[in-house]
């Protein structure tokens, strides 16, 4: 990636609260115009102080980072005029819905035409006739979601920051919103979206970033995260009519060194080979005298490279 491609610019980013636990622990990657780039990881992880960190509401620890070609800590108010940003919490006025993208457009000086107009053209795409004279603090929580997202939109942008934007949505609305958000980069718009949703991340990012503790497990295009453990394929179990603690936990001790995650009654089975495991867990279950209601071999996802890469981790 040629410097002139890079509007993000991250290196050995470090962030605490308190002085003992860091956040951020020694982040460090690049983003390039026009790419949809994801931060996939569980609550906590730390995608959201990241986010704080890149969008100028904290300053980090250590580290250095550029925003389109300028320091968050000394150019903020620069910065701030080229992103935008929708936050995990709610932030809302007491005006309808339609009254808050006229604010919207009003605060980042959208002229009154091309306000109005973008103003009916989010309001029709997000599904928000309905409610559009109604007061944003009465909608429910996928409405307000969708309100949040939309209004986001009134002004011009070079980078868009997402933090878990589809909390609340139904599926058809999350879907309509990722396939708004990919058409926008399509036309140049920069995006970094965190979510804790693998199938979002596969479905909407060019590139992805597995971050658990603060650091980043790995990073790069779905399609080679996906390589990433080449001929591995996932072996999925589901039990009848038990929790599958004993039984998960002794097949564990016959499949040493191999990935597997339990949830339930149900378990993914990350290995080199899928068919000796199958075995196993038919061998197994005929032992125990424990039935089952599904055994599949599958192609791995993005959600085996989330699982392996964590559990490399818990392993070193």
């Amino acid at each position: 990636m040629s410097g002139s491609d890079k509007v993000i610019a991250v290196e050995n980013l470090r962030h605490t609260y308190d002085g003992k636990k860091f956040a951020l622990d020694g982040v460090t990657f690049d983003v390039k115009k026009g790419e949809v780039f994801g931060l996939l990881g569980k609550n906590g992880a730390g995608k959201t102080t990241l986010i704080k960190a890149l969008t100028t509401l904290i300053s980090p620890t250590s580290g250095d980072l550029s925003i389109m070609g300028m320091d968050p800590r000394h150019e903020g108010r620069a910065i701030r005029k080229r992103i935008g940003v929708v936050q995990q919490g709610e932030s809302f006025d007491f005006a309808t819905v339609e009254g808050n993208f006229d604010i919207y457009g009003v605060l980042w000086g959208v002229p009154k035409d091309v306000r109005l107009k973008r103003r009916e053209a989010l309001i029709g795409s997000y599904g928000l006739q309905d409610v559009r004279k109604s007061r944003a603090f009465d909608l429910s929580g996928g409405q307000k979601r969708r309100v949040q997202v939309a209004r986001e939109m009134m002004h011009d942008m070079d980078i868009l920051f997402l933090d878990e934007p589809t909390t609340g949505l139904d599926v058809i609305m999350r879907r309509e919103l990722l396939d708004s958000v990919r058409e926008q980069a399509r036309g140049g718009l920069t995006v970094v979206f965190t979510t804790h949703n693998l199938e979002e991340a596969d479905y909407l990012c060019d590139r992805v970033a597995v971050v658990d503790e603060g650091k980043f497990l790995a990073m790069d295009t779905v399609e080679n995260l996906k390589r990433l453990y080449g001929g591995k394929k996932t072996v999925e179990v589901t039990l009848a009519g038990s929790d599958g603690g004993t039984f998960f936990e002794t097949l564990k001790t016959k499949l040493d060194g191999t990935e597997i995650k339990v949830d339930g009654p149900s378990a993914l089975i990350l290995t080199d080979d899928p068919r000796g495991a199958l075995k196993q867990v038919v061998e197994l279950a005929q032992a125990a005298g424990v039935q089952m209601d599904w055994l599949n071999i599958r192609k791995n996802t993005l959600e085996d490279v989330f699982i392996g890469s964590v559990t490399k981790k818990e392993g070193e």
